[in-house]
């Protein structure tokens, strides 16, 4: 849609238009559902129409009202021509499109920005969730009164050198850290009630982190086995590069799980340590020098002494500035992660 176009009145353009309107306006105009289906896409040319048709058939199986809100990030092929036409077909979805490529945990926060229901439905765009299963998971959370169950990957068809070895080695590692235990991080077919999912934050690469950081406040949490398709379409965004953003997202979520509200125990207990021994090194030295006359200026336990009781003094000091952090982030306006360049829907 040309800018002419939208500078037009709304009611002057053909009634199957999709429109540029704004959340709020979109929030006022019509009632919210009760589930969303969010789905983070890009360059998924070749798979977003099975994908919406997919998602829509579950949609009505599931006797509820629901909507498919697709962010698209910063996709360089048709992705968004395509959704732009499956709007008209679909009234239930709306595109989210960023203005670039920021990755799937902003895309995943720009959805759950954006979505409107009471309980969210996140998939990977690539088809390999089957969405089948999400109305008895939905059933399940009601029942027993869960906040998030997550999916668990049975017979999964990736590569097991290059995916499911580090995915293994990846979730024993991040349960064994957070003391949440889940088989599956990296599944995306997860269902949360939105005000758990609203209220973490993401950055990084922290939407595989979710469950662990709502169990910080006390999020009730089941896994539940899920099939798992391989893709037939299109090619995988990810390899083992990924690894390594894991592993340092994951010494973030430690800190904040432990130490969010408390660094400077963190900080205190090692700038403690160091301190203390480089005190005891320097009196130790003290006492050579002053009693024994020995020479302690070319001795290398000198150099180590005055090191860690510097040390020892900058971690304190860290702690105290993180304390300050830690309070400013609670008080302040949280910003988000993602500029939004337009959202697509239908009218």
């Amino acid at each position: 849609m040309s800018l002419t176009e939208l500078d037009r009145p709304i009611s002057s353009r053909q009634p199957t238009e999709p429109l540029h309107l704004s959340p709020l306006e979109l929030d006022s105009s019509t009632p919210p559902p009760e589930v969303s289906f969010i789905i983070p896409v890009y360059n998924e040319e070749e798979n977003v129409q099975a994908l919406v048709e997919e998602v829509v058939e579950t949609g009505h199986r599931l006797n509820r009202s629901f909507e498919l809100v697709i962010v698209d990030d910063g996709s360089r092929d048709t992705t968004v021509s395509r959704l732009q036409t499956l709007i008209l077909q679909y009234p239930q979805l709306r595109v989210v499109c960023l203005k670039r490529n920021f990755g799937q945990t902003p895309a995943t926060a720009a959805g759950f920005s954006h979505a409107r229901g009471k309980y969210f439905v996140t998939l990977d765009g690539d088809l390999q969730n089957d969405p089948s299963q999400v109305p008895e998971i939905i059933d399940m959370l009601e029942a027993e009164g869960l906040d998030i169950v997550c999916g668990w990957r049975q017979n999964r068809q990736d590569k097991a050198l290059t995916r499911k070895l580090p995915s293994m080695i990846a979730n024993r590692l991040i349960g064994a850290a957070t003391g949440v235990k889940i088989h599956d991080y990296g599944c995306s077919l997860k269902v949360y009630r939105a005000e758990v999912a609203k209220d973490v934050p993401l950055y990084g690469e922290m939407h595989r982190f979710i469950p662990a950081l709502a169990s910080i406040d006390g999020a009730v949490i089941k896994e539940v086995p899920v099939s798992h398709r391989a893709r037939v379409a299109g090619t995988s965004k990810y390899g083992l590069s990924r690894t390594f953003k894991v592993i340092l997202d994951l010494l973030t979520v430690i800190f904040l799980k432990r130490f969010l509200t408390r660094p400077l125990h963190m900080f205190g207990r090692l700038g403690m340590g160091f301190f203390l021994l480089g005190t005891l090194t320097l009196l130790d030295l003290t006492v050579e020098k002053l009693i024994f006359h020995h020479n302690i200026g070319t001795r290398p336990l000198l150099t180590l002494g005055v090191l860690l009781f510097m040390t020892g003094i900058q971690l304190i000091s860290t702690g105290l500035i993180a304390e300050i952090q830690a309070r400013t982030y609670f008080e302040s306006q949280e910003k988000p992660i993602y500029k939004v360049r337009e959202v697509l829907t239908y009218s």
